[in-house]
Order: C-alpha cells, then structure tokens, then sequence
C-alpha cells in the first residue's frame, strides 16, 4: 500500500519523504519515495515526527487502531502544528471503540448486527449465560479495538466461548469485547472520501474474508474492486450518512458492510486507508491520494469517479525468499508488494493484483501473478 499512495503523491507533484523499518531499508524495499528515513526502534517515529516537523508541509499516517496506535501517532502529527491529513484524532478514537461505535450508529437508526458488549474477565459460563438471553448461534466474537480480522471467531455453540475468549486476550490489552449476530450475506466495504462534515462515496469493493472457528486464524485475504451490486446504492447512502455521523473523519474512510438480500449491514468504520485504495487507484480516473489532500486541506470533494475495468488482489503466502528473487519478485507484473526476505520467518506475505475489462479477466491476471511470484520463490 505504501508504494501506491508514495506513487500518487508523486503523480501529484509533491516531494515524499517516508519512515521505513530499517530491515526493509536495507533490502531497498520499492518504495518509490524521494527521501527515506530508517527506524530502528518502536519509539522513533515519533520522535521524528516531532522533531523533524518544520522541514516538512505535512503527513500522513498508514498505521492500524489496535491499542490506540494510530490515534497516538495523529495527535502527535497534530501536536507539531503541521498539516494532518488523516481524520482527527478525536475522530479516530470516536469509531476505534467497536462497542461505542456500535451503539452511536444503533441510536442513529443505522441497520448493525445484534451486539453484546463483553468482558474478558467474565467467565465462559457467564458469558454463555448473557449471550442466550440476546443473541443465537451462530455468532461472532471480535476485540473492541481491532484491525481486520484479528482476534475474530466464528462459534458455532457455547463450547467454542473459552478458546475464542483466548484469542481475543492473546490479539488485546482492552477487557471489552463484541458479542454479534452473524449475518449471512456478501462482505463488502465503501470507499469514502469526507472533509471533516461532508462525505461522498466513490466505490463498493468485494471483500474475500475468511471466518474461521476460534481455533483457525480468520483472516482478509484480498477484494475485487468494483463491486456492481444491487444494493450499491444503498450502500453508499448508508456509507455516507454513517460517516457524516462523525465530525472529524476527513480524507479517506472505508466502511466495512454485509449486503444482505435486501438490506445493507454496518460492521464497522475505518479512519484510515484501507487495503481497497490498491485496487480503487487502478480503475478510477482520480488520483485518490491527491482527492485526500484536496478533502483534509481546503474541504473539496471529489465528482463521484469514472470506474474503467476490475482490479482483483489477494495476499498470498510463500516461503521466505532469497535476497536474489525477492529482487526478482519485485519485477514482476502485478506484484503489489513483494515478499520480504526477513530472516526471522519462514514464511512472507505478498500482496498480488490482476486487472482487466471484467471480472473474470482480473482474476485470470492474478492468478497469472501469483503463478509467476511461485516460480520465482518456490
């Protein structure tokens, strides 16, 4: 994602400077930046941030909620009195607390699952006890303030309560935890770009999720972007009316929703880029991270976009690659981002995009990609 949004500011005429792991600095990971500053431990960044805040107009922080991480790093952006173009930290707080986020779009008459607010200190059979007076198996368990699918479990009956309740202590320090009506229907997000007050949606991306029982590890695995769906519409409508619920969210924002047969389900708002905005750039005729700046800085929305063909991505396992087809993989077509060669594990991430006029043309070029990526790593 990182090599995207550094490829658009540049499209935009702006000079990027970008924080980067110093063991990704030293494989010369593709970032495309003009200027790169390693970091060597957790508390670096922002100490740049604060001390390098005068020779730069602004920032932007790609960073996940758990734990407050992203919020932390904005207010610290906004401490230095330089330009933020994330949503307001106070914002980011608002719709990082799943529980509260749940209860404010609830009293807004928006259409969420039936959700328990729990804690991890209860026991199973208390917990069992108060999900049987609201709710029905099958059902979800995810942490309060998760990225993703981290932490989440698909349970099927109580027995599955003790381990799920494991995991969620194993992915969060935060005791509260959501208890949710699983709804049958498509996994899909909206991407949206906002100003602070106004919000106009410009995609609906398919979601690939993968809902596993406790003891399985859920998990994103990638989308297709766009999505052309009945209920589209309504879900931009809901989309934006939930955003608008927010004062403060700006730039780019994607909520995450289940269309159901007829109506559209709110799981949860992203005050943050979100792994669609790899597939949006690709078929939109905006340079999504320039609308960012135009929506942060000077309030302007973007004319909803003109969408020409799918973009289909994925992430995709391979075993750690040697320095020499890392540097393979990184030319590869449709290589988003390659697998890094970390010698700490023996397994890499990779993240893999086919684009085409249809559907079915996105996905032959990405399993086209993942082929060629196979053949370099093994």
């Amino acid at each position: 994602m990182l090599r995207c949004v550094v490829a658009d500011f540049r499209a935009g005429g702006h000079e990027v400077t970008v924080l980067l792991d110093e063991r990704l600095a030293k494989v010369d990971a593709p970032t495309g930046a003009n200027y790169t500053m390693q970091v060597l431990y957790a508390h670096e960044p922002k100490k740049f941030l604060q001390n390098a805040a005068k020779n730069y107009d602004a920032f932007y922080v790609i960073a996940p909620e758990t734990a407050g991480v992203l919020e932390g790093f904005v207010k610290t952006v906004e401490g230095t009195g330089k330009t933020s173009l994330n949503c307001q930290a106070a914002a980011i707080a608002q719709v990082a607390d799943k529980a509260a986020l749940m209860e404010t779009l609830q009293k807004n008459g928006v259409a969420t699952p039936k959700t328990l607010t729990l804690n991890v200190h209860d026991t199973p059979s208390d917990i069992s006890k108060k999900i049987y007076a609201t709710l029905s198996y099958p059902l979800v368990f995810k942490p309060s303030d998760g990225t993703s699918c981290s932490g989440i479990s698909l349970l099927n009956n109580p027995a599955d309560i003790e381990v799920a309740l494991n995991k969620i202590k194993k992915q969060t320090t935060n005791p509260q935890f959501l208890g949710q009506e699983f709804i049958q229907g498509i996994p899909a997000s909206v991407s949206l770009i906002c100003n602070g007050k106004k919000a106009v949606a410009i995609s609906l991306n398919k979601q690939q999720i993968n809902l596993t029982p406790p003891k399985g590890e859920s998990s994103y695995l990638g989308g297709c972007v766009p999505f052309d769906h009945p209920l589209k519409q309504a879900a931009f409508a809901v989309a934006e009316r939930v955003v608008e619920a927010f004062s403060g969210l700006r730039g780019y924002v994607g909520v995450d929703v289940v269309l159901e047969a007829k109506e559209v389900f709110v799981l949860d708002v992203n005050a943050r880029l979100t792994t669609s905005y790899i597939g949006l750039r690709q078929v939109s005729d905006l340079n999504v991270s320039e609308t960012i700046i135009n929506a942060a800085i000077g309030g302007k929305l973007p004319e909803k976009p003109r969408i020409r063909g799918v973009a289909c991505f994925e992430k995709t396992l391979t075993p750690t690659p040697s320095l020499g087809a890392y540097r393979r993989a990184i030319r590869v077509n449709g290589v988003v981002s390659p697998p890094f060669p970390l010698v700490d594990s023996s397994e890499a991430t990779a993240f893999v995009m086919g684009y085409g006029d249809t559907v079915q043309e996105a996905e032959s070029g990405l399993e086209e990609a993942k082929k060629s990526l196979s053949r370099i790593t093994g």
